[in-house]
Protein backbone atom coordinates (compact mmCIF):
# COMPACT_ATOMS: atom_id res chain seq x y z
CA UNK A 1 0.00 0.00 0.00
CA UNK A 2 2.07 3.65 -0.79
CA UNK A 3 1.37 6.05 1.51
CA UNK A 4 -1.04 7.96 -0.48
CA UNK A 5 -3.96 5.50 0.28
CA UNK A 6 -6.25 6.59 2.56
CA UNK A 7 -8.52 2.82 2.94
CA UNK A 8 -7.51 -0.94 3.62
CA UNK A 9 -7.17 -3.06 0.69
CA UNK A 10 -10.73 -4.96 0.27
CA UNK A 11 -9.12 -8.15 1.53
CA UNK A 12 -7.75 -6.18 4.85
CA UNK A 13 -11.72 -5.02 5.21
CA UNK A 14 -13.34 -8.52 4.83
CA UNK A 15 -10.59 -9.61 7.28
CA UNK A 16 -11.23 -7.27 9.39
CA UNK A 17 -15.46 -7.56 9.52
CA UNK A 18 -15.36 -11.38 9.43
CA UNK A 19 -13.28 -11.14 12.54
CA UNK A 20 -14.86 -8.60 14.15
CA UNK A 21 -17.99 -11.08 13.81
CA UNK A 22 -16.23 -14.15 14.62
CA UNK A 23 -14.23 -12.37 17.93
CA UNK A 24 -17.76 -10.31 19.16
CA UNK A 25 -19.80 -13.82 18.52
CA UNK A 26 -16.92 -15.81 20.26
CA UNK A 27 -16.89 -13.34 23.56
CA UNK A 28 -20.95 -14.08 24.09
CA UNK A 29 -20.45 -17.38 23.50
CA UNK A 30 -17.52 -17.72 26.04
CA UNK A 31 -19.77 -15.60 28.49
CA UNK A 32 -22.41 -18.19 27.90
CA UNK A 33 -20.45 -21.09 28.66
CA UNK A 34 -19.09 -19.96 31.89
CA UNK A 35 -22.78 -18.85 33.11
CA UNK A 36 -25.02 -21.57 31.74
CA UNK A 37 -25.36 -24.96 33.29
CA UNK A 38 -28.80 -26.05 30.75
CA UNK A 39 -28.51 -28.25 28.20
CA UNK A 40 -27.48 -25.66 25.89
CA UNK A 41 -23.83 -25.68 27.91
CA UNK A 42 -22.27 -28.52 25.61
CA UNK A 43 -23.53 -26.78 22.25
CA UNK A 44 -22.08 -23.40 23.12
CA UNK A 45 -18.62 -25.45 24.05
CA UNK A 46 -18.92 -27.92 20.45
CA UNK A 47 -19.27 -24.10 18.72
CA UNK A 48 -16.82 -22.24 20.97
CA UNK A 49 -13.65 -24.75 19.67
CA UNK A 50 -14.05 -24.87 15.61
CA UNK A 51 -15.02 -20.80 15.75
CA UNK A 52 -11.65 -20.06 18.05
CA UNK A 53 -9.63 -22.52 15.44
CA UNK A 54 -11.16 -20.45 12.38
CA UNK A 55 -10.34 -16.84 14.19
CA UNK A 56 -6.77 -18.49 14.62
CA UNK A 57 -6.26 -19.50 11.11
CA UNK A 58 -8.19 -16.21 10.00
CA UNK A 59 -5.43 -13.70 12.19
CA UNK A 60 -2.80 -15.79 11.14
CA UNK A 61 -4.00 -14.78 6.99
CA UNK A 62 -4.44 -11.01 8.27
CA UNK A 63 -1.20 -10.59 9.24
CA UNK A 64 0.03 -11.91 5.86
CA UNK A 65 -2.02 -9.78 4.45
CA UNK A 66 -1.24 -6.79 7.01
CA UNK A 67 2.34 -7.51 6.10
CA UNK A 68 1.19 -7.32 2.32
CA UNK A 69 -0.89 -4.22 2.13
CA UNK A 70 0.25 -1.99 4.80
CA UNK A 71 -2.34 0.59 6.67
CA UNK A 72 -3.08 4.03 5.58
CA UNK A 73 -0.93 6.76 8.06
CA UNK A 74 -3.01 8.26 10.82
CA UNK A 75 -3.43 11.66 10.27
CA UNK A 76 -0.80 14.05 10.52
CA UNK A 77 -2.32 16.40 12.88
CA UNK A 78 -3.64 13.51 15.42
CA UNK A 79 -1.15 13.87 19.09
CA UNK A 80 2.04 10.96 18.67
CA UNK A 81 0.76 9.85 22.14
CA UNK A 82 -2.77 8.67 20.41
CA UNK A 83 -0.73 7.31 17.56
CA UNK A 84 1.15 5.60 19.56
CA UNK A 85 -1.77 4.31 21.63
CA UNK A 86 -3.50 3.26 18.74
CA UNK A 87 0.19 1.22 17.23
CA UNK A 88 -0.13 -0.75 20.38
CA UNK A 89 -3.56 -1.04 21.14
CA UNK A 90 -3.14 -2.92 17.77
CA UNK A 91 -0.63 -4.96 18.43
CA UNK A 92 -2.20 -5.77 21.81
CA UNK A 93 -5.76 -6.81 19.67
CA UNK A 94 -3.39 -9.04 17.21
CA UNK A 95 -1.34 -10.29 19.89
CA UNK A 96 -4.57 -11.53 21.58
CA UNK A 97 -6.39 -13.18 18.86
CA UNK A 98 -3.12 -15.35 18.55
CA UNK A 99 -2.93 -16.02 21.89
CA UNK A 100 -6.50 -16.76 22.77
CA UNK A 101 -7.24 -19.61 20.59
CA UNK A 102 -3.65 -20.84 21.43
CA UNK A 103 -4.38 -20.86 25.29
CA UNK A 104 -7.81 -22.41 24.66
CA UNK A 105 -6.29 -25.66 22.73
CA UNK A 106 -2.98 -26.02 25.03
CA UNK A 107 -6.24 -25.62 27.91
CA UNK A 108 -8.19 -28.14 26.65
CA UNK A 109 -4.74 -30.38 25.84
CA UNK A 110 -3.84 -30.20 28.91
CA UNK A 111 -7.26 -31.13 30.01
CA UNK A 112 -7.03 -34.03 28.00
CA UNK A 113 -10.26 -32.94 25.92
CA UNK A 114 -10.32 -33.41 22.35
CA UNK A 115 -10.83 -29.89 20.46
CA UNK A 116 -13.09 -31.03 17.66
CA UNK A 117 -13.47 -28.98 14.59
CA UNK A 118 -16.46 -31.39 13.20
CA UNK A 119 -17.95 -34.89 13.95
CA UNK A 120 -14.49 -37.24 14.13
CA UNK A 121 -12.20 -34.06 12.67
CA UNK A 122 -9.81 -33.27 16.14
CA UNK A 123 -6.87 -31.77 16.18
CA UNK A 124 -3.95 -33.15 18.06
CA UNK A 125 -3.02 -31.85 21.34
CA UNK A 126 -0.44 -29.35 21.84
CA UNK A 127 0.02 -29.76 25.58
CA UNK A 128 0.59 -32.67 27.52
CA UNK A 129 -2.52 -33.53 30.31
CA UNK A 130 -2.06 -32.08 33.57
CA UNK A 131 -4.57 -30.76 35.77
CA UNK A 132 -1.81 -27.96 36.80
CA UNK A 133 -1.38 -26.93 33.46
CA UNK A 134 -5.26 -26.99 32.81
CA UNK A 135 -5.85 -24.82 36.08
CA UNK A 136 -3.41 -21.85 35.04
CA UNK A 137 -4.35 -22.00 31.16
CA UNK A 138 -8.25 -22.05 32.09
CA UNK A 139 -6.91 -18.60 34.17
CA UNK A 140 -5.51 -16.79 31.05
CA UNK A 141 -8.39 -17.93 29.28
CA UNK A 142 -10.73 -16.38 31.16
CA UNK A 143 -8.65 -13.29 32.05
CA UNK A 144 -7.41 -12.68 28.64
CA UNK A 145 -10.90 -12.81 27.53
CA UNK A 146 -11.80 -9.98 29.78
CA UNK A 147 -9.14 -7.96 28.05
CA UNK A 148 -9.58 -9.11 25.01
CA UNK A 149 -12.96 -7.53 25.16
CA UNK A 150 -12.00 -4.25 27.01
CA UNK A 151 -9.70 -3.94 24.22
CA UNK A 152 -12.55 -4.35 22.10
CA UNK A 153 -14.38 -1.97 23.10
CA UNK A 154 -11.31 0.71 23.41
CA UNK A 155 -11.15 -0.51 19.51
CA UNK A 156 -14.96 0.89 19.24
CA UNK A 157 -14.60 3.53 21.03
CA UNK A 158 -11.46 4.86 19.20
CA UNK A 159 -13.23 4.39 15.98
CA UNK A 160 -16.65 6.06 16.70
CA UNK A 161 -14.16 9.04 18.15
CA UNK A 162 -12.24 9.01 14.99
CA UNK A 163 -16.05 8.85 12.61
CA UNK A 164 -17.89 11.51 14.86
CA UNK A 165 -15.83 13.81 16.73
CA UNK A 166 -12.75 14.07 15.02
CA UNK A 167 -14.14 12.94 11.74
CA UNK A 168 -10.48 12.34 10.05
CA UNK A 169 -10.82 9.62 7.91
CA UNK A 170 -9.93 7.10 10.22
CA UNK A 171 -13.05 5.02 10.27
CA UNK A 172 -13.59 5.61 6.98
CA UNK A 173 -10.68 3.98 6.01
CA UNK A 174 -11.69 0.28 7.30
CA UNK A 175 -15.36 0.94 6.71
CA UNK A 176 -15.50 2.00 3.08
CA UNK A 177 -13.46 1.31 -0.07
CA UNK A 178 -11.23 4.01 -1.79
CA UNK A 179 -13.33 3.93 -4.78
Amino acid sequence: MTTQEKHFSGPQRLLHWLMAVLIVTMLFVGAGMVTSVSARHQYLIELHKPLGIAILILVLVRIVVRLKYGSPPLPSDLPLLQKFAAYLSHLLLYGLMLAMPLIGWAMLSAGGYPVTLYGPIHLPPIAPASAWWFARLHLAHTYLAYLLFLTVLLHLAAALFHGLVRRDGVLSSMARSGN
